[in-house]
């Protein structure tokens, strides 16, 4: 199609916006975006009013975030009639199911384009100026054209230095869990070569980025299909844990993160990195869904309460301070109240530090969607706000046993409560306020030892330690050996991020910030 695989397309100097909704791979998708527009000549704006093209990156895992969309394309007519010129791009998920339909029904959407086409989006451009409204959709299974597109741009804050980073190793999903739109709109597992991986993250470390998260659907699942036909040598994969050991060898980087793994994935090096690995921080976003096994074979989990339950278990014996976050759905189609309390009593059995809770939304395409026995409305809701309230309890709980110990912070900007205050995240992915002080004004990018005094509700509060302490006392000791499991089938631009709205009906439908899930980027 005209429009597809041009990069580098020369454009006269205009200003863009991205705007980005759902998980941090979209959000990394938005900085490559970024980076391929900076490179055919236009220019980040400073805000919406300042732009003259807009691109809306978009979400699709829940009805809600289509919703937005639509909401938002209603209110973009009247900014694109308010200067000549101006168009309006729409990227991502919905775009990917929706493709030219999209240009039906939005006369004033100038292009689409799917997830696997990011590539397409100069040319795309190109097109709109000369009038032509396209459409560029449909997977693409190129490693190539998937994963080798120019670094992203990655903006200073005004003050200090920028030192976090993501980083793509693995692209779709071959799980096809019955509630969920994912395969359809990111297409089949695909991993990156370790070589790759690798060499950006040494990139970015020069740079100056100090923690990266690498990000995939189902990240644990990287390499797996050519591990299991003995072909990763020639594919120039390998297993996860021997990626992460690769990374955490990498001079100059201290923390790394991954998002999100799938249970399935978790095997016996993967649980044991976390107790051998320096630079792997001790948290882990594992998602759950349910509790009750007749959901989860309901959903095509593929593991059972009691495999979570080991692994969490195991992971913990490698690591005992480490912090487990998860994801939960509520209200799934025939969940009883017996399958419900089961959901309660495995978050109270884990003590999650936090979780996304969500009432059911059935995805068009998804065999979840044709199912029967749908939980009533006033059912689910009432049963979202029973999990909140457990999970706010186990959240502030976690957060006051902290009181009094020493950690090390990554100071990421101003605190949300303001005055000299500033906000950061620990090793465990615990957001942390800490107070600058006349002689020392802590800036983006510091890191700074902290000694926690008080756990809120959704934060700790900490006093920064004296600038010699460059290292908080030290964590508890790391297991060398966890406990063996049962054998797996492993052989996981200028924006600006904040954690997304809740509706106004659903009562905080989100419990706690877990780094990784729901943001929105504007």
């Amino acid at each position: 199609m005209p429009g597809s695989g041009r990069i580098g397309i020369p454009l006269d100097p205009q200003r863009f916006i991205v705007r980005t909704y759902g998980c941090q791979m979209n959000v990394h998708d938005s900085e490559k975006v970024a980076a391929l527009l900076e490179g055919a000549g236009l220019v980040a704006g400073a805000n919406e009013q300042d732009a003259d093209l807009l691109v809306i990156n978009t979400c699709s895992i829940r009805d809600k975030a289509e919703h937005q969309l639509y909401s938002d394309l209603g209110l973009l007519r009247a900014w694109k009639a308010e200067r000549p010129g101006r168009m309006v791009a729409v990227g991502g998920c919905v775009a990917e199911q929706l493709g030219d339909g999209l240009l039906g029904r939005f006369s004033h959407v100038d292009f689409v384009f799917g997830t696997h086409q990011l590539r397409s989006v100069p040319g795309l451009v190109e097109a709109a100026r000369a009038g032509q409204r396209r459409a560029e959709v449909g997977e693409d299974r190129s490693p190539e054209r998937r994963f080798d597109l120019p670094m992203a741009r990655r903006s200073q804050p005004e003050q200090g230095v920028r030192r976090k980073a993501f980083v793509t190793v693995m692209e779709g999903c071959d799980m096809f869990c019955s509630f969920c739109i994912v395969p359809l709109t990111r297409g089949r597992e695909i991993s990156r070569s370790a070589a790759e991986i690798e060499a950006e993250v040494r990139r970015l470390v020069d740079g100056g980025i100090r923690e990266v998260t690498l990000l995939g659907q189902t990240v644990n699942a990287y390499g797996r299909h050519a591990v299991r036909r003995g072909q990763a040598a020639a594919a120039g994969t390998m297993p996860f844990a021997e990626l992460l050991a690769r990374l955490d060898a990498i001079p100059g980087l201290e923390r790394i993160r991954y998002t999100s793994p799938h249970p399935l994935f978790f095997d016996e090096a993967l649980i044991r990195a976390h107790g051998e690995l320096e630079r792997l921080c001790p948290h882990v976003h594992l998602p759950l869904q349910s509790g009750s096994n007749r959901i989860l074979e309901a959903m095509r989990r593929r593991y059972t309460r009691e495999r979570y339950l080991e692994i969490a278990t195991a992971l913990r014996k490698a690591r005992p301070d480490l912090v487990l976050t998860t994801d939960l759905i509520v209200g799934f189609p025939g969940e009883s109240e017996a399958d419900f309390e089961q959901t309660l009593s495995i978050v109270e059995a884990v003590s999650f530090v936090d979780s996304y809770c969500f009432k059911y939304s059935p995805r068009p395409g998804t065999s979840a969607a044709e199912l029967a026995d749908a939980v009533a409305a006033e059912s689910a809701q009432e049963r979202l706000v029973r999990l909140q309230i457990l999970q706010s309890r186990l959240t502030l709980a976690y957060h006051q046993s902290r009181v009094g110990q020493e950690t090390r912070v990554l100071v990421e900007g101003a605190s949300r409560h303001g005055g000299q205050q500033v906000s950061g995240r620990d090793p465990h992915q615990r957001v942390v306020n800490l107070d600058s002080t006349p002689d020392r004004v802590l800036l983006p990018g510091d890191f700074v030892a902290a000694r926690i005094v008080e756990g809120t509700p959704h934060s700790l509060r900490a006093i920064a330690l004296p600038a010699e302490r460059s290292e908080p006392a030290a964590p508890p000791a790391r297991a060398t050996s966890p406990a063996r499991l049962r054998s797996g089938d492993f052989t996981g631009s200028r924006v600006k991020s904040s954690p997304a709205p809740a509706d106004e009906g659903d009562v905080g439908e989100r419990a706690g910030i877990v780094a990784g899930d729901l943001f929105r980027v504007l």
